[in-house]
């Protein structure tokens, strides 16, 4: 009986993958549960020989000290002054053993020591689980096709199960049992049935470790890959870069004859794959991007990341491509968001835009169409553009000199704020504006309202010192400008 507890000890580690002193610990735990059993109120130890499996059972007493108002347990603990009667070296903390008969597991005490068992052998292959597969996420990894139910693909890993969902599949792509399939190891979560590992074809992570695996430049770090975009199946899109300017990425990538890339390609059943040399400039990158559409003209807004791209009508459905795929994608790789348009309508939308600019100058400048088509034409589309660009940037347009652009330098401002001041005297409860409080002037109140302090309210809200700094205006004037404001807003009422 004792040998056949270690045979069995063997046996399970086998085929658990687990270590065999695992198993052991959790066949004692079972013995300790059940002798509880057997013998209640006492705690019990129980040992199990590593050479020769006996079985050891023991009544475990601990030297404690009590706390004020607390009983000794005396089936299990002793106070000092016992321990050190059974032996004088003991202390606090030190056990004394005391051999317990062997138990007979009836039906019970066996299927509580078969559930104690079970239950410690599955936490070990979670824990075995979670530590060798946790490390590797981003790794491509192999394994053998174990059952598909319901579209998704459960996998063998040799010493784990991985789980593809069906939409981590590639489109079309189906698998049989038995069948061998590589993977992108996409991630492990710990959860209250155990452990579960996800395995995608579809990410762009799959792409990323296929390049890897190919390209030794990419491997050793002299190309480096910026960013991907795929539409999993049908097309995937590479920005890649070199660290050596003798080396060629996208030719590196691409390989003799098309070598390394047709690689990926086979591995992902056909998906055509865009290699794209990486760049700073937006403008250019984008370029790139919408390949094999010619561009005519890129526009770049910073401000709303948006590029405009214009193509001539015959390259229009080719920089959209089927479906939108090429622009969605190549607006996915850039990070900018990508709107086309042909020629012919970029020039349409430059006239509105030019009509547009020149009413706005026409009524906030009070000058005719003639000197607002010109500031048009020299590139100013807004007022704000106008009234904080250089001065010389003004003054060296044809026919103007400094003291015309500091004119109307100061016309833009002044139309600003009349705007500013507009728009916050319809969302003010007050009818009165900056403008209205003694002693303010334009030029004081621009200044304010480039503070975003465009209403009597937010004046009156405002402390000297966030005011006092502005030009032409000394600390005495401030204060007086601020108690105006709050006698306007009612605060002394």
């Amino acid at each position: 009986m004792n040998v056949e507890i270690l045979q069995v000890a063997d046996a399970v580690a086998r085929e658990k993958s687990v270590e065999r002193e695992l198993v052991l610990e959790a066949m004692e735990q079972a013995l300790k549960t059940a002798a509880r059993r057997t013998y209640p109120g006492k705690e019990v130890a129980a040992e199990i020989d590593r050479t020769t499996g006996e079985i050891r059972l023991f009544h475990v007493r601990t030297v404690v000290e009590l706390a004020e108002g607390e009983e000794l347990d005396e089936e299990n603990e002793l106070t000092l002054e016992q321990g050190q009667a059974l032996d004088p070296e003991a202390e606090l903390g030190s056990e004394f053993r005391t051999p317990l008969p062997p138990i007979e597991l009836g039906r019970i005490a066996a299927q509580t020591a078969k559930q104690v068992i079970n239950q410690k052998i599955r936490e070990a292959e979670r824990e075995r689980v979670i530590a060798e597969y946790e490390p590797r996420v981003g790794e491509l990894i192999t394994g053998i096709v174990k059952r598909v139910e319901r579209g998704n693909v459960y996998v063998d890993l040799g010493r784990g199960e991985a789980v593809m969902y069906r939409e981590d599949l590639l489109p079309r792509e189906s698998f049989r049992q038995g069948d061998r399939v590589r993977a992108y190891l996409r991630e492990v979560r710990n959860q209250s049935k155990g452990p579960l590992v996800f395995i995608s074809r579809s990410d762009a992570g799959m792409v990323l470790r296929l390049f890897e695996q190919e390209v030794p430049e990419i491997q050793d770090g002299t190309i480096a890959i910026q960013a991907i975009a795929r539409d999993p199946g049908s097309r995937s899109k590479i920005a890649v870069i070199s660290t050596d300017p003798t080396i060629d990425p996208v030719g590196a990538c691409v390989g003799m004859r098309g070598a390394r890339v047709q690689a990926v390609v086979n591995e992902l059943h056909g998906e055509k794959i865009d290699i794209i040399e990486w760049t700073e400039d937006p403008a250019a990158f984008v370029v790139n991007a919408l390949a094999p559409a010619e561009i005519e003209r890129v526009l770049v807004d910073e401000a709303t990341n948006t590029i405009e791209v214009a193509v001539s009508e015959e390259n229009l459905a080719i920089a959209i491509g089927r479906r939108g795929q090429n622009v969605r994608l190549a607006s996915e790789l850039s990070g900018w968001q990508i709107e086309l348009m042909s020629t012919g309508e970029e020039k349409e939308r430059r006239h509105e835009e030019a009509a547009k600019a020149c009413a706005i100058f026409q009524e906030g400048l009070d000058v005719d169409e003639d000197f607002a088509t010109v500031l048009v034409d020299e590139g100013f589309y807004t007022m704000e553009e106008l009234a904080y660009c250089a001065l010389e940037d003004i003054a060296n347009i044809e026919g103007l000199d400094e003291e015309v652009a500091t004119e109307l330098q100061n016309r833009a401002r002044n139309a600003l704020l009349d705007q500013a001041l507009q728009q916050s005297s319809e969302a003010s409860e007050s009818s009165l504006t900056l403008l209205d409080l003694e002693g303010m002037t334009r030029e004081i109140a621009e200044q304010l309202a480039a503070r975003e302090m465009v209403t009597v309210e937010a004046l009156a809200d405002a402390a000297v010192d966030e005011i006092d700094d502005i030009e032409g205006l000394s600390q005495e004037q401030a204060e007086a400008l601020i108690l105006a404001a709050r006698q306007a807003s009612g605060w002394f009422d």
